[in-house]
């Protein structure tokens, strides 16, 4: 909640003038119903037209300017909650880009989507309120009740012996709603994780005849939204029946007392007149407290989700050195003793001890879930390892800036993304890349007919590019990964939806036109990394096989097996 309040003392000018003007406009409607009480016990028995009409120009004064304070306040509230929410959002943004994976994992994508989303949204809507309402409600509030004091304080007294039970029940209420407010976010982002798979699966839900099952899935996910969002607004409910209750009894009680006063002669008709707008203005004003608990509530859920994300620490520990020195004859890549183990999992890669001199190609095959991709994921530090040492160019990863250590690799993701953005800028992803190098790294990616015969660097992609064949989808993302002239070209498993012959001659292009720069291709087929200089074989987190083709077809049984099985070769 501090966090939230410090991108509120940006905006304390705007935020210190509408607090004015709510005042002046509260203290316009608390004047009006004293006004009509010494009208009607004062001005009227003088049968003074021209004094009835002065004092009804002022009441039409105030409230003018009650009126159009207002709308200024209400004004300057809503363009506070705007600003603070834009920065909010930006912030809680630009800090999801920068979590580490490991908090990614921790946080999952649903919840920060809903956290960027709903509670932002929460979060604008109660400082607009708070700004409109709770600064006038407490002001009519007290107000109201000065103001009954100097009309008739026995009769205020008499309706201020049910306001201790009513702040009883307020705060007791408001404490339970914090937390069950919270428990329907976390229900929010459970419903949206279900409404994600379905959007993101819905092929394969509808190939597999799952749609029933879908439906039932997010029923019961909706359902237990909705059981929650009742219980909330149920216990806040309990707020204002037991609130009018209260007042209204006090009400009564009022009405009998100064029905007494009246005939005794204790006070006035305009007196109690006036009083009864005043307990009307005070019940509207704890109905608006009321809304206000009710909204803190929901504020304070949704600030603590948002708070927990802005104050996770930097991605991974950002110490590096600030000027760093190859070593001179060091491999490009290498790996000593290097151990690694997922949060939340038991897969581990165990004690990798490899190397990849600059220039070289390193081949990574193997089983489904063996570790190929927990490779990359380590040496570019999307995790840090558990133990050991990964170096480039003998330096360790860990004494690099996130940006410069990088900024050295062109990747290939197993899962990548296209935008929807023409297919020039799919390539260029923000870089300031030439024509020449554009049409280059799109040549070396076999991807220049297809291209020309979509429409041009000019056309435009589709959302994930499902305008486009899986073929082609890959070719983009090599180009782009070919457009940065990277050190490190990493593909990971980027050729799975290419023909052999297609496969063949990026390879080609690739050791031609790219020979200085370093390979890691990870693949499932044998042909896609037979040519590399070093090739691993894993099994389970293990390293069951290194070295050459020729080497692992003598040596290693579980790549001699699957070049048997694909390409119909014996040792």
């Amino acid at each position: 909640m501090k966090t939230i309040l410090r991108y509120l003392l940006r905006y304390m000018a705007r935020f210190i003038a509408a607090l004015g003007t709510k005042t002046i406009a509260a203290f316009m409607d608390l004047v009006i119903p004293w006004v009509l009480a010494y009208i009607i016990d004062s001005v009227i028995p003088t049968r003074s037209v021209p004094l009835v009409c002065i004092w009804g120009v002022i009441m039409l004064v105030c409230s003018f300017l009650g009126w159009s304070g207002n709308i200024v306040a209400n004004r300057l509230a809503a363009s506070v909650a705007r600003d603070v929410t834009e920065n909010v959002r930006h912030d809680l943004f630009t800090k999801i880009s920068y979590l580490s994976n490991r908090d990614i994992d921790r946080f999952t994508i649903p919840s920060l989507i809903t956290r960027m989303t709903s509670d932002t949204y929460i979060i604008h809507r109660s400082i607009g309120m708070m700004q409109r309402i709770g600064i006038r409600a407490p002001i009519l509030l007290v107000g109201g009740i000065i103001m009954t004091l100097t009309l008739d304080p026995v009769l205020t007294l008499v309706m201020l012996a049910t306001l201790p039970i009513v702040g009883y029940i307020t705060f007791t209420v408001s404490r339970k709603g914090v937390r069950l407010y919270r428990n329907v976010q976390v229900g929010s982002d459970e419903m949206f994780r279900v409404v994600r798979e379905n959007a993101t699966g819905v092929r394969v839900i509808k190939a597999l005849s799952k749609s029933e099952y879908e439906r039932r899935r997010f029923h019961k996910t909706n359902t237990d939204l909705t059981a929650r969002e009742k219980k909330a607004s149920d216990t806040m409910a309990i707020i204002n029946p037991s609130m009018s209750l209260m007042l209204n009894l006090g009400l009564v009680a009022v009405v009998v007392v100064g029905a007494f006063r009246v005939q005794a002669g204790a006070t006035g008709v305009g007196s109690i007149i006036a009083f009864m707008n005043y307990f009307t203005i005070i019940l509207n004003a704890l109905m608006s407290i009321n809304r206000i608990f009710t909204m803190a509530s929901q504020m304070m859920a949704s600030s603590d989700r948002i708070v927990e994300v802005l104050n996770c620490s930097d991605e991974i520990h950002m110490h590096h050195e600030d000027s760093i020195k190859p070593v001179e004859g060091a491999p490009h890549i290498e790996f000593d003793d290097v151990t690694f183990t997922y949060p939340f999992s038991k897969f581990t890669l165990d004690h990798f001890n490899f190397s990849v001199n600059h220039g070289e190609t390193l081949g990574i095959i193997g089983a489904t879930g063996s570790g190929k991709s927990t490779i990359l994921q380590i040496l570019m530090r999307f995790y840090d390892v558990t133990s050991g040492t990964i170096r480039i160019d003998g330096v360790d990863i860990r004494d690099y800036s996130i940006h410069d250590l990088r900024g050295k690799f062109g990747v290939v993701f197993q899962n990548d993304i296209l935008f929807n953005d023409t297919i020039g800028e799919n390539i260029r992803f923000g870089r300031e890349v030439s024509l020449d190098d554009l049409d280059t790294a799109v040549a070396d990616a076999q991807a220049t007919e297809f291209i020309k015969d979509t429409g041009g660097y000019d056309a435009m992609l589709s959302i994930k590019g499902a305008n486009l064949s899986g073929g082609q989808k890959q070719r983009l993302l090599i180009a782009r990964a070919l457009a940065g002239h990277p050190e490190i070209l990493v593909l990971d498993d980027s050729s799975s939806a290419l023909d052999y012959k297609t496969d063949a001659r990026l390879r080609e292009q690739i050791r031609a036109h790219h020979d200085d720069c370093t390979k890691i291709i990870i693949a499932q087929r044998i042909s896609s990394v037979m040519h590399a200089e070093k090739i691993l074989v894993l099994d389970e987190g293990q390293i069951i096989g290194y070295g050459s083709h020729k080497q692992l077809m003598a040596t290693c049984p579980l790549y001699r097996e699957i070049g048997e099985t694909q390409m119909g070769v014996s040792e």
